[in-house]
């Protein structure tokens, strides 16, 4: 196997919460003790409900927020040690395409310049030679340049806006581009299409991907592995296909549930199930297991001892004590009536 283009170990984002007059509230743990490695050529999908420090995590990757702790190293050099100036110089191996396209894009600059925007930035060309770039660059998000090089964003439709920010996301030909829910606000029909072309991307400039995103759906369809957050935590982490037919950590399988669908068997329509309770503040997280307020398999041990991620059947890991098998129901024993508690 090939070393890791990206290997993130043991991150940890906090944040102080101030009220009225500055005062200190408490710590937001945004981020806890999360480890991942991203490999040449692969796609990592990032999943959770809101505010389970998706966007949190990428920031804290490629250290636009400084990590409380933990070690980010990209081409055998920790980031986190590296000063502002030695980052802008690593920085161009790391873009990132936004939810909203025309929130990134500068609506008074013509298309031109907003894809030439890094090239101005890290590169020395001359007039021609950028206009070259950006008309190379547009044509392989397949924008025809005569069309679109003189127009602003604001004449464009949201699926053509976010093309364009692709085309400025690989102008300085990247290494690892993070997208974060870089389709959930595009029509479904749109959606596919960029899908496809991060996928042709992927192929032709050898990218990698962190693919951040609460569509489970999506998520299966762009990732080769698929990562699940809860409430700052991974709970698991393993390859996309094993993970969507043999879930092993309840919050995992609760997150399929929530998804609608139609019976592969019967064509009858799948009722999503809504995982109940409400996520827990940040700022005052449970002890031991976090997800352990809201899970039906929840037993002492889950309050008094934080599970560790551990490998797992199938390929993978999972942090739970009591991971679940292929029929669904919790290895290492269970407690009564954990088949009827599990949702349908």
């Amino acid at each position: 196997m090939s070393e890791p283009l990206l290997s993130v170990r043991n991150i940890v984002q906090e944040f102080e919460s101030r009220g009225p007059g500055g005062v200190k509230e408490g710590v937001v743990h945004a981020v806890s003790d999360i480890s991942f490695d991203l490999m040449p050529g692969e796609t990592l999908g990032i999943v959770g409900e809101t505010g389970s420090g998706k966007s949190t995590l990428a920031r804290a990757v490629i250290q636009i927020d400084r990590p409380k702790s933990g070690s980010v190293v990209f081409g055998g050099e920790d980031l986190t040690g590296l000063s502002r100036k030695e980052l802008k110089k690593v920085w161009s191996n790391f873009q990132m395409v936004y939810q909203d396209p025309f929130s990134s894009l500068n609506p008074r600059w013509r298309i031109e310049d907003v894809v030439a925007e890094p090239l101005d930035s890290h590169r020395s060309l001359s007039r021609q030679e950028r206009r070259a770039k950006v008309r190379e660059l547009l044509d392989l998000v397949g924008l025809d340049p005569d069309t679109y090089l003189r127009r602003r964003p604001m004449e464009l439709s949201g699926g053509q806006a976010q093309r364009v920010a692709i085309a400025r996301a690989i102008a300085l030909d990247p290494a690892v581009i993070i997208c974060d829910e870089a389709i959930s606000s595009l029509d479904v029909l749109i959606q596919a299409q960029v899908i496809n072309l991060f996928e042709k991307l992927r192929v032709e400039l050898g990218l990698s991907y962190l693919f951040i995103a609460h569509d489970l759906a999506t998520v299966k369809q762009v990732s080769d592995r698929v990562a699940v957050l809860y409430l700052g935590q991974l709970a698991e982490i393993a390859p996309s296909d094993r993970m969507y037919e043999t879930p092993r950590h309840p919050y995992t399988r609760a997150l399929l549930d929530s998804v609608p669908g139609l019976d592969p068997e019967t064509g009858v329509a799948k009722r999503p199930i809504t995982l109940p309770g409400d996520v827990p503040s940040p700022l005052d997280p449970p002890s031991g297991c976090r997800f352990r307020t809201r899970c039906p398999f929840a037993q002492d041990v889950c309050a008094a001892v934080e599970p560790k991620l551990e490998p797992c059947s199938g390929g993978g890991f999972v942090a739970c004590h009591f991971p679940l098998d292929d029929d669904g129901l919790p290895t290492n024993g269970h407690p009564e009536g954990a088949r009827a508690a599990m949702p349908a």
